[in-house]
């Protein structure tokens, strides 16, 4: 992904609250088709991932995008945006 489309998707994010809220317990099945869900839908979304540790955000990070193909625009303390295009959607 380009340096300028990253940079105007952090600009759009600015604005959005987190839609997802992992728990302590990591990363679920249930978890990753809600931010399935809302990657298909909304194509840009934050993400709260409540780790004590950053190593242990930075795993539980790398999970989701693996998971769900999305990319990792931004992560500031506890709030990572993701981005992944609907092809569906114009």
């Amino acid at each position: 992904m380009k340096s300028e489309l990253k940079k105007q998707l952090r600009a759009k994010a600015h604005a959005l609250r987190p839609v997802i809220i992992t728990g302590q317990a990591g990363i679920s099945p249930s978890v990753l088709f809600e931010i399935n869900s809302a990657l298909d839908h909304h194509e840009l979304i934050k993400v709260r991932v409540n780790a004590e540790d950053r190593e242990k955000r930075r795993e539980m990070t790398g999970m989701i995008c693996t998971e769900t193909g999305a990319e990792l625009i931004q992560a500031i303390g506890h709030v990572i945006t993701l981005y992944r295009e609907n092809p569906d959607k114009q």
